[in-house]
């Protein structure tokens, strides 16, 4: 009777890990599009397309652009947090996970 409760056991661990694993890209994906809309849609548009007065002005490009999403996760997470150009650096308001979870949002408009 032990083996079955510790494969039953077993069986439950497994599935909430399998669990936990699905729940935390999604919770960071959340995060990342909540913290994208407050911090960069301003310029860049919901949508990232930069499709803003403020994006058309800086002639922002689209981040689900071929010339975007072909920078590697390191390059954007360094433009957000030093800032490019005219964009600000958000070093100081956002935590490196934070920035990554903004990275990831953005690699979520690839050809959108």
């Amino acid at each position: 009777m032990k083996k079955v409760m510790v494969s039953a056991g077993m069986c439950l661990a497994l599935a909430a890990a399998a669990l936990f694993a699905v729940a935390v890209p999604a919770a960071a994906q959340n995060e990342g599009e909540s913290l994208f809309k407050s911090k960069c849609a301003m310029c860049h548009g919901a949508d990232g397309k930069g499709d803003t007065s403020m994006g058309k002005m800086l002639k922002i490009r689209d981040l689900g652009s071929a010339e975007v999403q072909k920078q590697t996760d390191s390059e954007l997470a360094k433009i957000v947090s030093d800032g490019k150009g005219k964009m600000p650096a958000y070093k100081s308001q956002l935590s490196e996970a934070q920035i990554k979870h903004v990275v990831e949002f953005i690699r979520t408009l690839k050809g959108k």
